[in-house]
């Protein structure tokens, strides 16, 4: 799957105070874990004496959904940028998290550590996931000002603008926030660009506060002037010619019999860049059911042999268990539970692998991880391999809530399997029916075994057409072979298998677990 843009925006509350005079000067970097190794990627600019910091700096990450990607944010007292990082005695606070719980959460905040576990005091940071890569696209903004109040005694003001979003909750967010222009009334800010969705989210009648201050190096700006507008005011400003605004001084106004405002903020460009991305429905608040299928069929040999896919080996884990935890871990970022189908006594094709049928719930990619480990020694690795009855199982629940016109519903079915299917015609009339319906279907193939069946299901060499000559409407099915990628993942111990008793059900391709997850 192809990388999504996704802007962080970072914010501190109650950092600690470095400072002997002033109060800390904060500066965030941002490391991203590669090779087992922090690497900077970026970093903001330095608040000046602030404990409370919001940065208008905007990391921009690649988001691969298939993908862990462990971020660092680290905030420092900074005595000059070049410095920032180098001293423990600046450090004021990091916080670990991944790539994928910011896109799930949308706003993360979370305590700062610093070294050895130990809390920086009551400091916490946030950082808020804006998507530059969907359907909202971005905007390109120029401004300048023309006649601003003078704020100084010796000399005139140091203007910037910042630009709120204002939420529905009346809350304001940081949009942008521009370079200062030193000693000048009528300053040319640089133009920049900005997401719709971070600007408006995606709605241009949002109402958006601009403010214009006067610099000071301690942290105490001179409030100049505001002015509100929208989005789609601004587009009509250009297209009529009509694009200022008059930046107004609420207290002003009241108390000066005369006053007029306290200059005018002129919009100087505005170009417009559609773009559409898969996170349009994640971050859209879709929520993703993720099941997952596991083979037991005999094909895979027998668990209590050293030479079975499904062999449970103290020292290290099977091929199932590698390609399990290598996808859970990327889920988990979205998924909090998995909830497995009911287990009859006979051959089945999708069965409960926790036995319990009243309370089909695991606690995350782990709790599938132990019940997998628990069921193994209970049952008896059956035949035949049909992959149909769970797709059916899946699409009937897509389908139910397709009529509910609940669009924010989407299925995805994993199936670990070793690549030995039976019911292949069954298969493929099953994938074309799936294919009307908002779910998608990921295969990895485990083991060494031929895999030429599960990449004609993948359909990347032509379209996928049912026994009756139906094709799919849209190609909805991925083949991975893992032992191409493998080698990439690193696991835990695995935990042992007890004994195996006599006498175990007859049970077949099964682990069915609905892992659910809301972006919140």
């Amino acid at each position: 799957m192809a990388p999504c843009r996704v802007e962080l925006r970072v914010s501190c509350r109650h950092l600690l105070d470095r400072d002997t005079l002033n109060k800390s000067d904060p500066c965030v970097l941002l490391l991203m874990q590669s090779q087992g190794q922090w690497v900077e990627v970026d970093r903001s600019e330095v608040i000046k004496s602030n404990l409370n910091p919001v940065f208008a700096k905007i990391f921009t990450v690649d988001y691969y959904f298939e993908e862990v990607q462990k971020l660092r944010f680290e905030v420092y007292d900074s005595h000059g940028q070049a410095g920032v990082g180098t001293h423990d005695d600046d450090f004021l606070g990091g916080m670990e998290c991944t790539v994928g719980q910011i896109v799930a959460q949308k706003r993360v905040t979370k305590p700062l550590f610093l070294k050895y576990g130990k809390f920086a005091g009551k400091s916490t940071i946030t950082v808020i996931s804006e998507e530059i890569s969907g359907n909202n696209g971005y905007v390109e903004l120029a401004f300048r000002a023309k006649k601003l109040d003078d704020k100084d005694l010796f000399s005139k003001s140091d203007p910037f603008l910042e630009i709120y979003r204002i939420d529905d909750d009346s809350s304001e967010q940081l949009v942008y926030r521009t370079e200062v222009v030193k000693n000048n009334l009528s300053p040319i800010w640089e133009p920049f660009k900005v997401s719709l969705n971070s600007l408006c989210s995606c709605e241009e009648k949002r109402k958006l506060r601009c403010v214009v201050w006067d610099y000071d190096s301690r942290g105490k700006h001179d409030f100049i002037g505001e002015f509100f507008t929208t989005f789609e005011e601004m587009q009509k400003a250009m297209g009529e010619n009509k694009v200022q605004w008059e930046c107004m001084n609420p207290k002003y106004k009241i108390k000066k019999r005369n006053y007029k405002n306290s200059g005018v903020v002129v919009l100087l460009d505005l170009k417009i860049h559609r773009v559409y991305s898969f996170l349009d429905y994640i971050m859209g608040g879709c929520q993703i059911h993720f099941t997952v299928a596991i083979d037991f069929t005999a094909s895979n040999g027998d668990p209590r042999n050293s030479c079975s896919l499904h062999y449970i080996n103290p020292y290290q884990p099977n091929e199932y268990l590698k390609a399990l935890v290598a996808v859970g871990e990327i889920c988990q970022d979205y998924d909090r539970w998995a909830a497995f189908a009911p287990v009859p006594t006979q051959v089945s094709h999708d069965f409960a692998i926790n036995f319990n049928p009243d309370n089909d719930e695991c606690e995350g990619i782990q709790g599938v991880v132990e019940s997998y480990q628990s069921c193994l020694p209970k049952i008896q690795l059956y035949g035949p391999t049909n992959v149909a009855p769970i797709i059916t199982k899946v699409a009937r629940v897509a389908a139910d809530e397709e009529r509910t016109k609940e669009a924010s519903q989407y299925f995805i079915l994993l199936i670990l399997t070793d690549g030995v299917v039976t019911d292949m015609a069954d298969t493929r009339e099953a994938i074309v029916r799936a294919s009307y319906l908002p779910m998608s279907i990921i295969i990895v193939g485990v083991g060494n075994a031929d895999f030429t069946d599960m990449q004609i299901l993948d359909g990347d060499d032509g379209i996928l057409r049912s026994p009756r000559g139906e094709p799919v409407l849209r190609d909805i099915v991925q083949f991975v072979p893992f032992r191409d990628f493998k080698n990439r993942w690193k696991g835990t111990k695995a935990e042992s298998s007890s004994q195996l008793p006599s006498t175990w059900p007859r049970l077949s391709l099964a682990g069915i677990c609905h892992l659910k997850a809301t972006s919140r």
